[in-house]
């Protein structure tokens, strides 16, 4: 009978345990995701923010592997800060990931006091950049910015336009155009593009303060929209034939970023899984074409570069609320 020699008794254990501690992080990475995970959405269902994580969260599931599985929560309301407050709150594991918004997740910091801030986040990736535009029922006699303008200035503060919350880029921007045209609107917020285009199908609003990508997309569905002009440097793809507010004599660019975040503190390991998975769907050439027919702008940014727009953004937002409170009246 073989006797294990007593020195090898001794280191044998010792070895063993070096083993299992070496293929611990290993096996920990290997098994993530274990359970479902919650994408969180603070706008309501139907708007843009929603189409677009639903259509991509299987392709970010997909590229996780391990037969993952994403399940989108809405939590609208407050302009977002509802939905974004709850996953700045949530457990850094990788089970809540969820989509901010700019510039609602930089402006409502310098309006309020709110228990998040866009450094509460883990970036993992944007993925939309989509420019504003402001749309009419194709009933109203008004047919482009000059129009509206009479129309105003004719009628004082009876022209409303809806909104995805105060302080929003559509708020914003409509803010700017009254200062830069002389004109008085009524702002009316909502809880998501879904409650502002049902209001504007239905005539109880004079005009959509809404993403150009948005107003085509509800468009197509069949909602007779008239599209007075997009917010860009120059005019997008997506709508080649709505000139720019630039074009139209109104020097006001503005879009909304719809990116993807997690709590702060992720492991490390687990920050660079999803990461990678959201670039590669946002790569993906299927997931590309569904969300060109949704009208989605897709403009990918690592999570450095996106911290860089936030960071940069933010800045700029600081100083408007100094020459422009956005607070309603």
């Amino acid at each position: 009978m073989n006797r294990i020699p007593s020195f090898l008794r001794r280191i044998v254990p010792a070895l063993l345990v070096s083993a299992a501690a070496v293929a611990a992080p290993t096996a920990a990475l290997a098994a993530y995701p274990e359970q479902p995970i919650k994408m969180i959405v603070g706008y309501g269902a139907g708007g843009g923010t929603d189409i677009i994580a639903r259509v991509m969260a299987p392709y970010i599931a997909k590229y996780l592997g391990n037969n993952a599985s994403i399940v989108v929560h809405n939590r609208a309301g407050a302009g977002g800060a509802i939905g974004f407050s709850e996953l700045a709150r949530a457990p850094a594991d990788g089970y809540t990931i969820g989509f901010v918004n700019t510039p609602n997740v930089l402006t409502i910091p310098i309006e309020r006091k709110v228990d998040f801030t866009w450094q509460s986040f883990d970036l993992l990736g944007n993925v939309i950049d989509d420019p504003g535009n402001f749309s009419v029922h194709t009933d109203s006699p008004i047919k482009d910015l000059k129009g509206l303008v009479a129309h105003a200035k004719a009628n004082p503060g009876a022209v409303t336009y809806g909104t995805t919350g105060i302080g929003s880029d559509d708020h914003l921007a409509a803010m700017q155009f009254e200062r830069a045209a002389g004109v008085k609107l009524t702002h009316v917020p909502f809880k998501g593009a879904a409650e502002v285009h049902n209001a504007i199908a239905s005539k109880q609003i004079t005009m959509a303060a809404m993403n150009i990508g948005e107003a085509l997309q509800y468009a197509k569905g069949g909602t007779p929209l008239r599209h007075l002009g997009q917010m860009s440097g120059s005019r997008t793809n997506l709508a080649p034939n709505v000139p720019t507010f630039k074009e139209q004599g109104y020097d006001i660019v503005m879009a909304s970023l719809r990116g993807i975040a997690a709590p702060k503190g992720l492991p490390p390991a687990v920050r660079e899984q999803l990461a990678t998975a959201i670039q590669k769907a946002a790569a993906d050439p299927e997931f590309q074409a569904k969300a060109a027919n949704y009208f989605a702008p897709l403009r990918y940014l690592a999570p450095a570069a996106y911290e860089a727009e936030l960071k940069q953004s933010e800045a700029g937002f600081r100083a408007l609320w100094k020459e422009m409170p956005w607070g309603d009246k």
